[in-house]
């Protein structure tokens, strides 16, 4: 998915301090609407305001559930990773190195832009129907930002199960179980669905910080509620996290995110994650020039144009202040 803001904000990724020890944060996203005022709502909680970036993880829309139509034009990627992870519905995925892929509820589809990729995101053809998922970006370190671009997706993904928990590990490491998809540096994702009224304890690294997204239902993290909406901050130095599932009528669906805190300074801006103001000037004038990420083919319309740069420069900040 596509930041399709047409003033899109810098995003100091990593101005925040970590938090060394464990904390129990509730950080509220933005509204955004995709693709003009009769798009698609999203709440974006990463980045934001008082916390820009989880481990890797800098980038975090979640949407549904409604009734929807996504077609997200082609857009260009630099420097990070798209993650799409969905809990109801169906999107159609194209890009630029030839990959064209449906992803459904339970299933990954991972693309690393490294040096430069295109691609687009829509609804299949027919009726609307119920869209319910999130679109994460991860942040790639220096050494492994000008990979060359690539697609994957992975129908099947390992499980950490137990009566009444089955918690999916999307990326990364989870518990001693870890996922086919290929990461660039520590942190995991995960999915833990619970029945009505379970409750179990999840096994984290220590050295992580992490955050809790309720996706689905009621639950309570670390004895407090957390109600779908706010992303909870949780800091480091855990070594499990305590999950209980609400008596509803469905199960709770939990998102996990952590990893070591990224603490290289880098520039976030539209589609782009880059390391200083002149970088990001050239991602977008070769993006205008039809030059470098490629051609998306099969999407029928015009490709994303890119906004305006800011007045000022585009500065890369730290982690910490």
């Amino acid at each position: 998915m596509s930041n399709l803001e047409r003033d899109p904000r810098e995003a100091a990724c990593g101005g925040t301090a970590v938090a060394e020890l464990p904390v129990r944060e509730a950080l509220t996203g933005r509204d955004v609407v995709l693709g003009g005022p009769r798009g698609m709502k999203v709440t974006r909680t990463l980045p934001g305001r008082d916390l820009r970036m989880v481990g890797a993880w800098c980038f975090l829309d979640a949407y549904g559930p409604e009734t929807a139509v996504m077609r997200v034009p082609p857009h260009p990627h630099t420097g990070l990773q798209t993650v799409s992870w969905l809990v109801r519905g169906e999107v159609l995925h194209r890009d630029s190195v030839g990959s064209e892929q449906l992803i459904t509820p339970g299933r990954l589809n991972l693309m690393t832009a490294g040096r430069g990729i295109a691609h687009s995101e829509e609804s299949p053809s027919g009726p609307p129907g119920v869209l319910h998922g999130v679109q994460l970006w991860v942040a790639l370190p220096g050494e492994h930002r000008h990979v060359a671009p690539h697609f994957e997706h992975h129908p099947d993904l390992p499980v950490l199960a137990e009566p009444g928990v089955r918690a999916t590990v999307i990326m990364g490491e989870l518990g001693g179980v870890a996922s086919p998809a290929r990461v660039y540096s520590p942190l995991v994702g995960a999915e833990i669905a619970l029945d009505p009224g379970t409750r179990t304890r999840l096994p984290l690294e220590a050295s992580f910080e992490y955050a809790a997204l309720t996706l689905e239902g009621t639950a309570e993290v670390e004895g407090g509620p957390l109600p779908p909406g706010p992303l909870l901050y949780l800091g480091r130095g855990r070594q499990g996290l305590e999950l209980r599932a609400g008596e509803g009528e469905g199960p709770a669906r939990v998102l996990l995110l952590g990893g070591e805190p990224f603490e290289e300074r880098i520039v976030m801006w539209w589609n782009f994650v880059g390391r200083d103001h002149d970088e990001i000037v050239a991602f977008r004038e070769r993006w205008a020039a039809g030059e470098w990420f490629g051609e998306v083919r099969g999407f029928d319309g015009p490709p994303l144009a890119a906004p305006a740069l800011p007045t000022t420069p585009l500065k890369p900040r730290g982690r910490r202040r």
